[in-house]
């Protein structure tokens, strides 16, 4: 889609971050160290955090007044990575002062509000970015041009574990932290969105904040994907499990060595009388081990942000595709208050 161009005399990209918690020093520093970008203003609302800012990057200018970046004329992107609650007021600041924007998952709290982001951003012409970081892992992108081949042949289900001790949050419950990352890698693998999802969980830590959940998500195709997220759990396990009727594939995150492997194995029916009875032989063949170069995830995902600034096109993790992710979001936390109720999804 054509973008129309930003507005600046500068071959620079001039960079405003909102946000210098958790993830914003990591966006600082990819951008302050890209080619032909240049990080001008840090805000937050804790002064300990500006003055750490300060240190971490010479020379930037700091603040705590949000419209300093969204409305500045010397800004030309702004990187919203605060709190999700606040995601829709910046980026709509953002969009309408005419900024590209990258804002971190999910892109607001309710899909009406992600779908109005997605129409300011088509209508002001800018780049809307949402940080769903997994879709620049390796590993997920060498999954996704095997499953895209045909490698695995028709896919029957995928099962992925995301959990850990922390770190716990309290604007958000473990399925819009954790299992947005799930549901945005199912979405991507697969090149579609859920019908159906349902979900159980519990509040233990937080009264109406859950600690843990067990997603269902049923996509066309008559493919099931189903995701155990926790931040109340002894070890730290990212794990996918992805079943063809050719092979089956296992992807460790936490395995810097050999994150992903390939299982030659299934299941096949045998005729074997010809009344059309038959039986399941099961196949067990070779484990292969792919090479996969490893790269930071949030290095590349920033990068192709600016690659998309230049070059005035959307990205994979479009404001549609994060818009996607709320909506399955939304379902889930639906199914979650209704004790594990199927529910469906409208989709656009």
């Amino acid at each position: 889609m054509f973008l129309t161009l930003v507005s600046t005399p500068s071959s620079t990209v001039r960079v405003g971050v909102i946000g210098f918690g958790q993830w914003g020093p990591n966006h600082v520093r990819n951008f302050s160290q890209f080619d032909g970008c240049d990080v001008l203003r840090v805000c937050d609302a804790s002064d300990a955090r500006l003055t750490a800012a300060q240190k971490f990057l010479r020379g930037v200018a700091v603040t705590k007044n949000s419209a300093e970046i969204t409305d500045a004329t010397d800004i030309d992107v702004v990187v919203v990575a605060t709190p999700t609650s606040t995601h829709f007021a910046l980026v709509k600041a953002a969009l309408s002062a005419g900024k590209d924007v990258l804002c971190e998952k999910p892109l607001a709290p309710t899909a009406a509000e992600c779908a109005e982001l997605a129409a300011l951003a088509l209508a002001k012409g800018r780049v809307l970015m949402v940080g769903h970081v997994f879709l620049y892992n390796s590993g997920v992108l060498h999954l996704k041009t095997d499953l895209d081949r045909g490698e695995l042949g028709r896919i029957y289900y995928m099962d992925a574990v995301r959990t850990n001790l922390g770190p716990v949050r309290s604007d958000v419950g473990a399925i819009y932290d954790l299992a947005s990352h799930d549901i945005s890698i199912f979405n991507f693998l697969l090149n579609a969105q859920p019908l159906e999802v349902s979900a159980t969980g519990n509040s233990v830590l937080q009264k109406g904040v859950e600690d843990v959940g067990f997603l269902t998500l049923y996509y066309p195709g008559n493919v099931v994907c189903h995701a155990h997220i926790s931040w109340l759990n002894p070890r730290k396990v990212r794990q996918l499990t992805i079943v063809g009727d050719h092979k089956m594939a296992v992807w460790d995150d936490m395995n810097n060595l050999e994150p992903i492997r390939y299982y030659d194995k299934g299941v096949t029916a045998d005729h074997y009388s010809s009344f059309g009875e038959f039986h399941l032989i099961l196949r067990d063949g070779q484990i292969t081990i792919p090479k996969v170069k490893l790269a930071e995830p949030l290095a590349r995902q920033d990068h192709e942000f600016i690659a998309c600034v230049r070059s005035r096109r959307q990205p994979a993790a479009s404001a549609e595709f994060g818009l996607a992710v709320v909506r399955a979001l939304e379902a889930a936390r639906e199914s979650l208050r209704q004790h594990g109720r199927s529910v469906k999804l409208e989709t656009a």
